[in-house]
């Protein structure tokens, strides 16, 4: 079977068994600030599972785009090296909330892969919780009878805790779980040992394809365990194994779901998969991580220095060197396998195609970046291997060059072993370790369970209509991390704060209780369908009515934001073109961001106009015209604008002004009047093809133009009340550029003189001419006399000397080529050396090297031992 058909098999089979397909979410979740990325099938539901939600069917199937790099799940470093683990991969699953139980999801697992999909019943073998004394569980008999209906005892498997307890994380749902394995070896191979043996043992041909998971307990803080008041099912099915087991292949490599890839990649680099065991790995390398980065940059997460964003740079970088290092790839590459990955998975994941352009771009400019970094690496570890005194080069200068500058250790080794050097791997690891124990003491966190003050099934939000509310605390639970100390998270049975979300952060304000005590909110967010208000305490009485004031002064600076850049959207779309689209947003009450796709820096003209569009708006006053929970489709026909990677209910919010219309949950003015001003503050590139757009409006242009004002009157008193202190300034710029070139020429004419007096100034010692001396020039002048004299002596050593000031000196030295080769003289050794007698240090090439200093007492220390490199 094709892989698509398997897919699409999977689908229809539980979609006949009453179950309600969805799409995949995004990769990128919105509303779980405690998920950096989807990691499993079942991220998406967990709202369900904490009963924070009520999905739309109680049995639910899908395929779900997961990602699995940092954090307990992490499957990078083995990406490649086997031919079964991924860092993207699907999960096939189907989902009972409140509904069946292990005696249906055991049936139908059984029907679909031996009836459905014919997988010989003689190859597979299932493993069952056998208990844990630390829990105080018995072994899972329900699960083990039921299996006994369809497989021999003999291939009932008992496994521990670590294999057949499923668990979200250190608290919340969990429960025991049932695998289903699969034996594919080869006769002869299945003859010397029983494949009972080798399941959970990390053979690549027997392996787990399904996870049953009964989720029935609930892991609370202190690490016991309670009934959920309902049982439910999560199973996932790894896609790309199964595709292996029914194409009848031994990797997953080898099936379509990778072999389009791969032949793209052997013909762009021209070689073979299967002909070199490190270039394979390269290719499984390069076939896996451009499924990842593809799908994060179509579904919004573009690569950046922090965050979500690093770890898509890094899985980048990742690829981009095993190309580099084993497939002699010295310029971009990967940007060209997006065509023939869009052409594969296209269908099943419509946003490949519709965002093709973009991953394109985006893949190029940052290979691109990162074979610079790369060159640039290659350039400083020459330097560190030339003034290296042993054939051991440092873990912590190593290290340094894969913290600061993104050059990969596993390179810098090979380089070393390749010059004759070795690498100083413990160092290294130490230095690592440092990092990672002050990273992890800085996001280091617990979370106590909810104390629950009373029940409540819904929190009703009434923020789009009150900034006030009488509410009452159903729960509460304290939160403790390095970075923000003791908080509190309290949930109310119904809120008028907005929680962070759709790029608006989260309301500040209050709460007050009836004796007039007040206990502040400083941020509000949703986490898991529940809006948690943050607090630095606990109120007195938890048990009170409450007061809950929102700000008005920070909710109206950021709806004024929040409704610019529905503006500016229009705006871009109209002058720019429809091909904008929008790729994030930051709306807080100081300030707008607002990133688009487009393909060029915008002009000045192009930013007057959207400026001018968009402050036209605001002097219409426009009306706000919202529709609640209007059915999504009904939204798009009536013109509203869906954001790429959002994940949308059945019901939706529609926010229109004028004619910009618009599916959004944020909060926005009542009259495009109350933003009183719109002006652009910057325009940059995020990445290749995303422009990014920062503005204000309200009261920070009023603070704009006041600040503007004052600096120009500043610059006016400057420039003596000048008229006209444009032309002013101008003039003073014209007179600069005038003396510089007088002090150019002067300076020439002086170096020139020293230069003379030092060529009369050179001694000639043991064959080589010598000088150390002060000097008083600017470096680019020393350079270029140094120089100049190279080119009439080849056994030249100098030492130049300057100082400025009573705490700078810098430290000059200049060796002819011929003195470097023949006699093994080195400038940037001699610097590093002598740069010590004035506190400080430097480097260079073996001809040419500089030092600089805080302690000019030095120099004539420096003068006195240079003579000693000759002897």
């Amino acid at each position: 079977m094709k892989s698509q058909d398997i897919r699409a098999t999977f689908l229809r089979f539980f979609e006949e068994k009453s179950h309600l397909i969805v799409p995949s979410a995004p990769l990128v979740p919105k509303d779980d600030p405690t998920l950096m990325f989807v990691n499993s099938g079942m991220a998406p539901f967990k709202e369900y599972f904490l009963g924070n939600g009520i999905p739309k069917n109680a049995r639910i199937a899908d395929t779900q785009k997961c990602l699995r790099v940092s954090g307990k799940h992490n499957d990078l470093e083995e990406v490649g090296y086997d031919t079964y683990h991924h860092t993207l991969f699907e999960m096939l699953g189907n989902w009972s909330f409140g509904d069946y139980f292990k005696k249906e999801a055991i049936a139908w697992a059984w029907e679909l892969l031996t009836e459905v999909f014919k997988i010989d019943k003689e190859i597979l073998y299932v493993t069952v919780f056998e208990g844990s004394k630390e829990d105080n569980l018995e072994m899972d008999t329900e699960a083990y009878e039921l299996w006994k209906q369809f497989i021999p005892e003999d291939r009932i498997l008992k496994g521990n805790k670590k294999d057949n307890f499923w668990e979200m994380g250190d608290q919340g749902p969990c429960g025991p779980c049932s695998e289903i394995h699969v034996d594919i070896r080869s006769k002869e191979e299945k003859a010397k040992i029983d494949g009972k043996d080798l399941v959970n043992n990390d053979h690549p041909q027997v392996v787990e394809i399904w996870n049953l998971v009964f989720m029935q307990f609930n892991r609370k803080a202190d690490g016991s365990l309670e009934n959920l008041p309902n049982k439910h099912i999560d199973t996932g099915m790894g896609f790309e194994r199964l595709c292996m087991v029914l194409q009848g292949v031994q990797s997953n490599y080898d099936t379509d779901v990778f072999t389009p890839i791969i032949r793209e990649i052997e013909t762009i680099t021209n070689t073979k998969y299967g002909a070199n065991p490190k270039q394979d790995i390269a290719i499984r390398v390069l076939c896996d991580h451009i499924r990842t980065v593809a799908f994060s940059i179509a579904d919004g997460q573009l690569p950046s220095n922090t965050g979500a964003g690093y770890v898509i740079r890094r899985i980048l970088r990742r690829a981009v060197r095993y190309g580099f290092t084993f497939l002699d790839k010295k310029e971009p590459f990967m940007y060209r396998l997006t065509t023939v990955l869009s052409e594969k998975m296209g269908v099943a994941f419509p946003e490949l195609k519709e965002q093709k352009k973009l991953i394109e771009n985006v893949i190029k400019e940052e290979e691109a970046s990162f074979l610079r970094t790369l060159e640039q690496g290659l350039l400083l570890l020459d330097g560190i291997i030339s003034t290296s005194k042993t054939t051991q080069i440092s873990g912590e200068k190593a290290f340094e060059l894969y913290d600061t500058f993104g050059f990969p250790i596993d390179l810098t080794s090979l380089i070393l072993s390749e010059k004759g050097f070795t690498l100083d791997e413990k160092g290294f690891q130490e230095a690592l370790q440092k990092q990672k124990n002050r990273s992890r003491a800085a996001s280091e966190s617990s979370t106590e369970d909810w104390s629950v003050i009373r029940e409540d099934a819904f929190e009703e939000f009434v923020g789009y209509d009150y900034t006030e509310a009488d509410v009452k605390i159903t729960k509460y639970r304290k939160v403790t991390s390095k970075k923000d100390g003791e908080l509190f998270q309290l949930v109310f049975n119904l809120t008028p704060f907005y929680p962070e979300g759709g790029g608006q952060v989260g309301d500040q304000g209050f709460l007050k209780d009836r004796q007039g005590d007040v206990v502040y909110v400083i941020d509000t967010k949703k986490e898991n369908n529940l809006i948690i208000h943050y607090t630095k305490n606990l109120p007195t009485n938890i048990n009170d009515v409450f007061q809950a004031v929102v700000s008005s002064e920070h909710r109206k600076l950021s709806a004024s934001n929040h409704t610019a850049t529905h503006l500016l959207h229009q705006a871009l779309r109209t002058i720019l073109g429809t091909h904008v689209e929008q790729k994030g947003s930051l709306v807080k009450p100081q300030s707008l961001r607002f990133d688009f796709s487009h393909f060029a820096k915008l002009t000045a003209d192009e930013l007057r106009d959207i400026e001018y569009f968009v402050n036209a708006r605001i002097d219409g006053k426009l009306p706000l015209e919202e529709k609640r929970n209007i059915p999504l489709q009904q939204a798009l026909d009536e013109g509203a604008m869906a954001l790429f990677g959002e994940k949308y209910g059945d019901t939706v919010r529609s926010i229109k002004f004028g004619k910009s219309v618009e599916l959004c949950g944020g909060i926005h003015v009542k009259n495009t009047s109350e933003l009183w001003h719109f002006k652009i503050v910057s325009e940059g590139a995020v990445a290749a093809g995303i422009r990014r757009i920062e503005a204000i409006t309200n009261e920070a242009v009023k603070n704009f133009y006041f600040d503007t004002h004052s600096t120009l009157s500043e610059i006016k008193q400057v420039l003596n009340n000048a008229k006209e202190p444009a032309k002013a300034v101008q003039s003073l710029q014209e007179e600069n550029a005038d003396l510089k070139k007088q002090i150019e020429q002067l300076l020439k004419e002086k170096a020139a003189n020293v230069s003379e007096v030092i060529q009369n100034q050179l001694q000639e010692i043991n064959g080589v001419q010598f000088l150390a001396t002060k000097v008083d020039l600017d470096a680019n002048s020393i350079k270029n006399i140094a120089f100049g004299l190279g080119q009439k002596h080849h056994n030249l050593f100098l030492v130049f000397a300057t100082s400025s000031g009573n705490d700078k000196a810098m430290i000059t030295c200049y060796i002819s080529k011929e003195l470097v080769t023949e006699r093994g003289y080195d400038a940037g050794k001699v610097v590093s050396e002598l740069g010590k007698l004035i506190h400080g240090g430097g480097g260079g090439q073996n001809f040419f090297a500089t030092a600089g200093g805080k302690n000019p007492g030095g120099i004539p220390k420096v003068l006195e031992r240079a003579k000693d490199y000759l002897s």
